[in-house]
């Protein structure tokens, strides 16, 4: 937040669903009113003390990124300053975005996104990806992401992003369903999402839908493949398959705990921290599977992914396991971000599109 002595106001970013959004508080009568903005995404901004009248902020979204812009907040009108990435972004060729949003059985509205290839032709049928949060931040609309669903359109796939139960920015009740529950209510708004979104879609092939995920997402992954058989390929970043493990290791694991699991403890409550993870159900996973993870992960060990891959051997299923090396977290090496983000894409070439090309020519047959 930012206080604004001259106008007596404080100014902040908040999440807004898919959106990182601009707010006012007028701390006298806490009245909040949202700014508008030429971006969905607000990377960051800036006011003076003393000055009432403008502001300047940077974004992006699903076509833009990087943009520097200059908003009069007595007329709400924005002016670009500045498009330092245009050069680059002005030679591709973007699919088209737009809002899908569901009812899931329980009545509730769940809010998501889908990206078309550029090419995109409604008469044929197209592969499908699907992307879920991480860490249950919402999904935004930021062409910056990781798992930016303009990439996975560049290649020929629909892109289907969705902001299941338990992620925060859709206020306390709905991320509130996150506690306890490790991944239950979740699942269920994502299998209901991709067969609703798939009856209502025509030009996607059922038969080609992949999944990915990263940390509580690369969780959602693993355990998506123990409850359903609608995938045809999945792919697990930093994933979690034990919780009792977790729980115990890492830097992050008893306190993310403490609120994903609270009051829950692994002698309290065994079948929460058993029964909810891939490993004790991977016995259930027939989806082809691959693995991924930095070696130096401080937040979800590396261990995560070598339990789940051993199990996954020794019952004989499709599993391929993939480390990063001296990679923590994030993958934040460029060069190692290129193996990477190949790595994910040559998978869902050999599984969605029937090509393993790719794959054999990263890691041989």
């Amino acid at each position: 937040p930012d206080w604004n002595e001259a106008g007596n106001r404080i100014y902040f970013q908040a999440e807004d669903g898919f959106m990182v959004s601009l707010y006012r508080l007028n701390p006298d009568d806490g009245k909040i009113e949202k700014l508008p903005l030429e971006v969905s995404y607000d990377n960051n901004f800036s006011i003076g003390d003393h000055e009432t009248r403008w502001l300047s902020y940077t974004g992006q979204n699903y076509y833009i990124n990087g943009q520097a812009w200059l908003l009069d907040l007595n007329t709400g009108k924005s002016t670009l300053l500045d498009s330092p990435l245009s050069e680059r972004y002005d030679n591709i060729d973007f699919g088209k975005a737009d809002v899908w949003n569901f009812t899931a059985s329980d009545g509730t509205e769940i809010e998501g996104r889908v990206v078309l290839p550029p090419d995109f032709d409604p008469s044929c049928k197209y592969p499908l990806i699907v992307y879920y949060y991480g860490g249950t931040s919402p999904s935004q609309e930021s062409l910056g992401h990781p798992y930016s669903p303009q990439v996975f359109a560049s290649r020929g796939y629909v892109a289907y992003v969705l902001n299941p139960s338990g992620t925060t920015g859709y206020g306390q009740e709905f991320s509130a369903r996150h506690v306890n529950a490790w991944g239950d209510r979740t699942a269920d708004d994502i299998i209901e999402g991709v067969k609703q979104f798939c009856k209502e879609h025509p030009y996607v092939d059922s038969k080609k839908i992949g999944c990915l995920g990263a940390s509580y997402g690369g969780f959602m992954t693993q355990l998506l493949q123990t409850k359903t058989d609608i995938f045809a390929a999945a792919v697990s970043h930093a994933g979690i398959s034990n919780l009792t493990s977790y729980w115990g290791e890492g830097y992050w694991g008893y306190s993310y705990n403490s609120v994903a699991a609270a009051q829950s403890y692994p002698w309290t409550d065994p079948e929460l921290f058993t029964r909810h993870g891939s490993l004790f159900n991977a016995d259930k996973i027939h989806t082809p599977l691959l693995l991924l993870h930095g070696t130096v992960d401080t937040n979800v060990p590396i261990g995560e992914s070598i339990q789940l891959f051993n199990a996954l051997k020794i019952l004989g299923r499709t599993v391929e396991f993939i480390t990063v090396e001296d990679s923590n977290h994030v993958v934040t090496d460029y060069e190692k971000r290129l193996v990477w983000q190949n790595t994910i894409m040559a998978w869902f070439a050999k599984y969605l599109q029937d090509d393993p090309r790719w794959w054999d020519s990263l890691y041989g047959k």
